[in-house]
Order: C-alpha cells, then structure tokens, then sequence
C-alpha cells in the first residue's frame, strides 16, 4: 500500500459525521364531531438523542387523551449552534370544540304551537261566529223564554210535557236498538213505550221507570249507532237553531226527524205538528240544561268550553254503548276550559245531559 493511500484512508476516516436526518414523528391527530385547532410551537433542541413523537386526540368535549413519548434509534451527539431550532409538535395550547353550531342549553324550554284551527274543529273561525250570534239570541229571546216556561208553569205539568217528548221517540231508540243488535234493551224500549202510551196516558207519566217495571230511558239514534260501528263525528259544528253537533250527528238527526212521519203518518206529516214539537223539545232542553249552559258561559273560554263538553259528552254515549263505562256523566272540573271556574261554582261530579243536536 502506498502512502498517498494510507493519506486518503486517514483523511476520509477522521471526517465528522452529519446528523442523521430527524424524523419528528406523526403529526398532531385531531378526532373531533367537527373540527379542533391545535397549536404547535418552535422549540429549541435540547436533547438531539430524543425524539418526542405526540399522538394526541382531541375529542368533541377537549379531552386529550393517548399522548405517549416514542424513542429513536441514538444518534451520535453533535453540538448544535444557539441558533438552531427545530420544529417540534407539543401538546396543544388551545383545543375549540365546535361540535355543534349552536350547543342548546338542556335547561332551555322550546315551545312549540299548533298553527291553524284546533284539531277536530277545521271552521273554528266561523263557529264561533255563530256561537256569538246564537249566544245573543238566547240571552235575548230563548232564555227569557225558557225561564217564562219555567216559572209559568207547575213542575208536574213540564215534566208530563217533558216525558211526552220522551215517549214519541222511543220508536227512533227501538230501531237503533235492533240496528246495533242489542235485542234485550230493544225489548225493553217496546215495554217501555207500551206501558207510557198506555198506563201512562200518551206518555205524559214515566211509569214504566217506577216499580214494578223499573225500565230507565236510554236515549238513541242513528247518529249513535254510526259511532257504535266506528264511524268518527267528522267536523265540529255549532249551528243556528241546532247548536253543538257534528257532522255524523247532523245527518243522524236528520234521519232521526224523518222516521217519526214516515212510520206514523198523520199528524206528524203535518208541518205546523213537527214544528210545534220542535220547539217544545227546544224549550224543555233549555230548561233542562240551564245550568251546564250557564257554567260554561263564566268559563274562560265558552265556545272552547262547549266543544269540548259536548265532544267529551257524545264520545260517552258511544262508550255506554260499546259497554265501555256504565254511564256518560261528565265531570265539569276535569274539562280542561272549565279551569277559569272559581271554586265556589265547580260543579259536581254528576252534570246534566249536553243539548240535543
């Protein structure tokens, strides 16, 4: 070997090495529902053996978690200026959660209103236009009327009227009895309207309800037996002359109306009959319901107050039916537009029967 060869080994092997090329490990990893800012900074490099590799993840609340220092293969140490800097991750300064754009409070109540008119009720607006109009007349006419009728006469002459009116509809209760298939109640009809039109004298005297019978009115009619096979009332109506009612139960009344001629004949074929019976049985339900009519008009709401009674009230009746509950007696106090009441004037548990449609 020569010695230029020996002179070239020298030299190469007294050479410094260069510091292997760092490698600063991942960057920060950011796991958030949306986004998260971390914040890395330059640091100077303290110890050139030491690699810090963070793996940090943020979470939609800020926590951090699995932040875990790694190692790398030492290095040979070199002596690094003061002006060397490397950039090197660290934990975050600063973490924003912006899982949501606007976080709502648990605490904070949302209300939310129905639009339009009440469920049940699609003409609510001219309903109560109605109810307004029907309500003036009879404050002006029918309840002075009503109240004449009832002082006028003696109490044993209204309730004979009364059961009169009773009496002539016992067909129509027969019929839907027998549609509805409940042939015991309908036999009890038949006796009842037996024994009143006859020991009764034309119905003028319930005897049929006293000892020995002991045979109770039950009221009836297409409207009911509609609702006893599932038939919903439809809309809500308050009509003049008629009042509270639905679509099913007017048209159920209608047909109501028409059996009495059409079996009977004479004289309920005449107008001037059917007409007079129209507004005695409108009188004695006046008079027989005076005080639920009253009640309702010191509620809050008396046009909320009467649906809601008579809806409640006719769903009862189907339910009597369906032997679903053994009575239709509606509590006033339970209505939710009777609240206004003031405690004095809530009612009783029993509550006399809605006007008829």
């Amino acid at each position: 070997m020569s010695i230029t060869n020996i002179v070239a080994i020298a030299i190469l092997s007294g050479s410094p090495q260069c510091p292997p090329v760092r490698d600063l490990g991942s960057a920060v990893e950011v796991v958030s529902v949306a986004s998260a800012v971390s914040v890395p900074t330059q640091l100077p490099l303290e110890d050139p053996s030491r690699d810090m590799a963070v793996d940090t993840a943020i979470t939609g609340s800020g926590a951090i978690t699995n932040t875990t220092p790694s190692t790398t293969t030492e290095a040979q140490p070199t002596a690094a200026t003061p002006s060397e800097t490397v950039v090197a991750p660290t934990k975050p300064t600063a973490a924003i959660d912006i899982a949501a754009p606007a976080a709502i409070d648990r605490n904070t109540i949302v209300v939310t209103a129905r639009q339009g008119p009440p469920r049940g009720d699609p003409i609510a607006v001219v309903n109560e236009v109605s109810f307004v109009a029907v309500q003036a007349v009879d404050e002006a006419f029918v309840a002075p009327i009503a109240y004449g009728y009832q002082k006028g006469l003696p109490e044993p002459i209204r309730d004979g009227i009364h059961n009169a009116l009773n009496n002539l509809d016992e067909p129509i209760v027969l019929l839907n009895f027998l549609l509805q298939f409940k042939i015991g109640k309908a036999v009890e009809t038949v006796g009842r309207f037996t024994i009143n039109s006859t020991v009764g004298v034309a119905g003028l005297f319930d005897v049929a309800e006293k000892k020995p019978f002991k045979l109770p009115r039950r009221s009836n009619g297409l409207a009911d037996t509609l609702g006893y096979y599932g038939v919903g009332p439809g809309p809500y109506l308050f009509l003049p002359l008629i009042g509270s009612t639905t679509l099913r139960d007017v048209v159920g009344r209608i047909a109501d109306l028409s059996l009495l001629p059409a079996a009977v004949g004479k004289p309920f074929t005449n107008p001037l009959v059917s007409a007079s019976k129209g507004v005695l049985s409108s009188i004695d339900d006046r008079v027989e319901n005076d005080e639920i009519l009253t009640r309702i008009q010191q509620s809050g709401n008396p046009y909320a107050a009467m649906r809601e009674y008579y809806l409640k009230r006719r769903q009862a009746e189907i339910d009597v039916l369906r032997d679903k509950r053994c009575n239709a007696d509606i509590n006033l106090a339970d209505l939710e537009f009777m609240d206004s009441l003031p405690e004095a004037k809530k009612p009783s548990k029993k509550s006399p029967a809605p006007p008829k449609n």
